[in-house]
Order: C-alpha cells, then structure tokens, then sequence
C-alpha cells in the first residue's frame, strides 16, 4: 500500500510575479525538507507538474497526512505582496492549497520518466478534478484536505481526521501556519524559536492557539494505523 498527493495553489493567478517566485521557492523548499525528514522511513518523490499543480508519491501511507499537513502550512505560512484588494486573494490567504490524499497500491513509479500509476495518484487526482475552480468567475471553497480510499470504512474514519484539522488549519494566520510547518517538520519550540528569530514563548502562544497539541495527536494516531 502506498500513498500520494494531488494539490493545486488556490487562487495562484491572482499572485504578482514576485509572489509566484516566492510560492515556487516555498514549493521546492518543502519538497527538500519532506525527502529529508523522511530519509531512511519512507521513498518520497515530488514535483510540480504545472505552475501551481503538485504531486507527490510516499511509499508508506502512513506519513500522507504529516506531509500534507506541511504543504498546506507551508503555503499559508508563505508571505506576499498582493494586496488584499482582490476577492481571490484572501481566499489564497484563507486557503492556501487544497490537497488530495490519496492510499491504494501503486502499479509505476518511474522518478527518471517522471511517471505516477496507480490506484494512489488515480483517487487523489480524482478527487482534486472535482474541486476545480479555474474556469469559474466565483470560487466557492467548503473544504481543501480530502481523504480517498477505495478501503471506505478507512476512507471514512480519515476523513474525519481531514475535515477537522483543515477547519483548524484555515483558521490560522500565516505567522501560526509558519510556526505549525516547522512543529510537523519535528523541531521544538526552542528550535523553532532560533530559526525563526522569535522568543520560546512566542512560539508557544502561537501553537497553543492553533491547537499545536491537537494536531501532533492526531498526526502520529494517523501514523500508528495499519493500512
């Protein structure tokens, strides 16, 4: 059993070009740090396929909501200069990224061919061609982190899991989502201090907050499951 993602920036067209630059950097950022925490565990393979459309492949399903946990904070947390004039951008602010997990066996995984197959990367990239938005004029977002199984009794209990931390997460301001990226990367409060050039106690409003506890239990409950 494997597991992959299916994402797309929300709202991306409605970024300056500086801000692209600075998501695109964000983007490659989070794909560096997600083949290092999780070298020796799990193969990981990452890529944006379009300008603002991400897939990732993870050989254990178990850290699939970890690393789709730090790709949302990772946008959210992400800094522009768009001006909040537009509608469409704070729903980017609001949103950030919706994303696809999706767990099922993996027929092709071809990293030097740049192909995905399999049942994984079908059910999340399903999931994200029904949520699509791009060629509507009003933008209508109820939920960005889906679960897809063909397992439907796990399908069902992740989702719940899914639903509540994206209500958590879409609540966050970019400081919050920033501090979160870097608690689900593993650093501690002081570590996260240090690089972010904040006092130890800062940290810890800002992840107290956001319900910081809440989300690290229900992540590694995630990553005791038996798939």
């Amino acid at each position: 059993m494997n597991a992959a993602i299916s994402a797309d920036i929300i709202a991306s067209t409605s970024l300056t070009a500086e801000d692209k630059r600075s998501l695109h950097h964000a983007i490659e950022s989070y794909f560096d740090d997600m083949e290092s925490l999780l070298s020796g565990k799990c193969d990981v393979y990452c890529r944006i396929v379009k300008g603002d459309y991400i897939e990732c492949y993870l050989s254990d399903p178990r850290y699939v909501l970890r690393a789709a946990l730090m790709l949302k904070t990772k946008v959210k947390g992400l800094t522009i200069q768009a001006a909040n004039s537009d509608k469409r951008i704070k729903l980017f602010r609001t949103y950030g990224a919706r994303i696809a997990m999706g767990v099922g066996d993996m027929k092709l995984v071809d990293k030097e061919q740049g192909i995905l197959d399999g049942d994984a990367i079908y059910l999340s990239g399903r999931k994200m061609d029904e949520q699509k938005t791009s060629n509507k004029d009003k933008i209508i977002v109820k939920n960005t982190l889906f679960f897809c199984s063909k397992d439907l009794e796990l399908a069902q209990r992740c989702s719940v899991i899914a639903e509540l931390l994206d209500f958590i997460l879409n609540a966050a301001t970019p400081k919050r989502c920033e501090i979160m990226y870097y608690r689900l990367l593993g650093k501690n409060e002081t570590e996260v201090a240090e690089w972010l050039g904040v006092t130890q106690s800062n940290v810890n409003q800002h992840s107290t907050s956001t319900g910081w506890n809440a989300i690290d239990q229900a992540v590694r409950y995630f990553e005791q499951i038996t798939f």
